[in-house]
């Protein structure tokens, strides 16, 4: 009936009952009640459960009852021929194990009966040696088989597996994966894990860490009422060799929107990374899987909460991590079969938690090297929209350099010079000598004119104001920097909560004030630094801070920082803070320079949210 497989295996002398899985047990169906005693004898005695039947119909109700691993049928049975039931029994039952008895040796006979799948044939009167040697050998071969079977079977499912891990490789090898792309091949590593193909546990849970890295959530699952599409989709990947994408869109169609009584019990774990005693977050801090047993595990305590939410107290979590950082954790179980979880079944969910860890790695990279482009093409954006409000701000700063070569070379001499004019006029009296002292007069007057015009640095300009944002304004200034500061080295932090809030400001000159106090922090971190700009807004005012990380400046020259001129850089006039100083004070605010106790300087700029005429009889603060 079974065929032997293609396998050499030395004669063990060892009782037949061990070739046997526990609850298999012998019939053994004779019409003579002699022949019945002494075989269910000697079978008890080796350790068989026994059972016997006269006829064809106490065998067939014993094969629907009972686990039978080997019949003795006699082919001369007074319902029924013997060769007849063998016919009928072997496509029914391909694992049984069949020896015909026949009370007259017939080689035809012995052959037909091979032939139609009996293991072996034995005639009466046989001795008890032939006998047990003829069970030993029927259950070996029998045993042989069916785990040569199930060997087959686990090697035909490691294909399977190995084929799918590998188009997942390959797959996120060959480019990076979108938000979309992720969820399916998440999606679809849940479908192994739960296949009957794959892992075949029953229910599988997703959980990752939010972008703050602040909480772990639960993002996706597949349980009971997804088991069988899974299935189903396993088949169709032997069927019809599907190759991932076939894979992903069989995802997308059967299993994405899922159950939705598991996708609520996903939906409800959210642990916070503060809590060090839950056993989740201690599998992704240990970096360690942690079986759940009976609700225990070995050195983590597990939560009664998740216990209740889970309705189960035995499964696996292990944990999703890249190099450099912990990305969340699977949850596996078997709700339903209640199959024990085995090292090896840890062993293949920590497989395809790799790759789950891959794929997650693979999209934060792609997701990151987005932001990169879409912020580098917003710098590229805002320097070719500011190209004029740069080459402005570096005007000013090549006319202050210039006034204060001018104040310091050339306004002591026209003042000696139009003093002296002034006074030798006064003692002249000739007419001809006069008119030229009062031409020196009128032209060092204008001289003294134009330095004192560059003295005050800017125009009397009024401001153009109206009612905008001013978060745009931060960030557009900001981004001007980008390539300066990668250059250095140095990052930069935005905290500014929500709502924008809306100001009465000049636009142009609000963006003249933020540039020259970033290029002052940028310059205050030549090795590199944190430049950080926070907002913050009460009923009055919105307060502007921007702190740098740098060397600071003296105390002794705190006061002077605003004079004109006045600078501790090698290079350099000083005159920036004049003009910051002088558009806050436009704006009615108020401008504060202090220490920051961790090295380097704070500026505020307070700005009051009403509009404010502006007084010329306003000081500066």
């Amino acid at each position: 009936m079974v065929e032997l497989p293609s396998s050499s295996q030395a004669n063990e002398r060892r009782s037949s009952c061990e070739y046997l899985e526990p609850g298999e047990s012998v019939v053994i169906v004779d019409d003579s009640p002699e022949i019945l005693l002494i075989f269910e004898s000697l079978l008890t005695t080796e350790g068989f459960t026994v059972f016997t039947a006269t006829n064809a119909t106490e065998l067939y109700q014993i094969l629907g009852n009972e686990n039978i691993a080997l019949i003795l049928l006699d082919i001369g049975l007074p319902d029924s021929d013997g060769t007849e039931i063998l016919a009928d029994i072997v496509p029914r039952f391909p694992d049984l194990g069949i020896i015909m008895l026949t009370g007259s040796v017939d080689l035809k006979v012995a052959m037909d009966c091979l032939r139609q799948g009996a293991d072996d044939y034995l005639a009466k009167p046989v001795t008890l040696e032939e006998f047990s040697l003829s069970v030993r050998k029927t259950l070996q071969k029998r045993r042989l088989t069916i785990d040569n079977r199930r060997y087959q079977r686990q090697l035909e499912l490691t294909n399977y597996r190995t084929r799918f891990l590998h188009q997942l490789n390959l797959k996120m090898n060959s480019a990076y994966l979108s938000t979309v792309e992720l969820d399916s091949i998440l999606q679809s590593i849940l479908v192994g894990i739960t296949a009957e193909e794959g892992l075949k546990f029953n229910r599988a849970f997703l959980l990752l860490f939010n972008k703050e890295h602040t909480e772990l959530q639960g993002k996706m699952a597949i349980g009971p009422s997804c088991r069988a599409e899974a299935g189903r989709v396993w088949d169709e990947i032997k069927q019809k060799d599907m190759h991932l994408a076939d894979i992903l869109d069989e995802v997308r169609t059967c299993c994405l929107n899922g159950d939705k009584e598991i996708n609520e019990i996903v939906q409800s774990l959210k642990i916070p990374v503060s809590d060090q005693d839950h056993i989740l977050i201690q599998a992704c801090s240990t970096r360690t899987s942690i079986n759940v047993c009976e609700g225990k595990a070995d050195g983590a305590p597990v939560s009664d909460q998740l216990l209740d939410i889970l309705g189960e107290d035995n499964f696996i979590t292990t944990p999703l991590f890249s190099p450099n950082k912990s990305l969340g954790v699977l949850i596996a179980d078997n709700f339903i079969t209640r199959h024990p979880i085995t090292p090896d079944d840890i062993n293949a969910l920590e497989i395809f938690a790799s790759q789950a860890s891959l794929a997650i790695e693979h999209s934060h990279l792609y997701q990151d090297m987005l932001s990169k482009i879409e912020e580098l093409e917003q710098v590229t954006q805002e320097l070719e929209k500011n190209k004029d409000l740069l080459i402005e701000a570096e005007r000013y700063s090549a006319l202050g350099h210039m006034s204060a070569q001018l104040v310091h070379a050339i306004r002591n001499p026209i003042t000696s010079i139009g003093g002296i004019a002034r006074l030798l006029a006064k003692k002249t009296t000739e007419e001809k000598n006069l008119k030229f002292l009062d031409m020196m007069i009128l032209e060092s007057g204008k001289i003294e004119s134009t330095l004192e015009d560059l003295f005050n640095f800017v125009g009397e300009e009024k401001p153009e104001k109206f009612m905008q944002p001013l978060y745009p304004l931060i960030r557009k200034s900001i981004i001007l920097f980008y390539g300066t500061m990668k250059k250095q080295s140095i990052q930069y932090q935005l905290d500014l909560p929500a709502p924008d809030p809306l100001l009465f400001i000049d636009s142009k000159m609000i963006r003249q004030m933020l540039l020259h106090l970033i290029r002052n922090g940028i310059e205050a971190m030549p090795s590199g630094g944190t430049l950080s700009i926070s907002s913050e807004e009460n009923e009055a005012d919105v307060t502007i801070t921007i702190i740098d990380t740098g060397d600071g400046t003296a105390k002794a020259n705190m006061a002077r920082l605003v004079d004109p001129f006045f600078t501790t850089k090698t290079y350099g006039t000083g005159m920036g803070l004049t003009l910051v100083e002088k558009i806050i004070s436009e704006h009615q605010g108020r401008f504060f320079l202090s220490h920051s106790e961790a090295g380097g300087m704070i500026a505020r700029i307070m700005l009051p949210k009403t509009a404010i005429e502006h007084s010329e009889t306003q000081k500066k603060p």
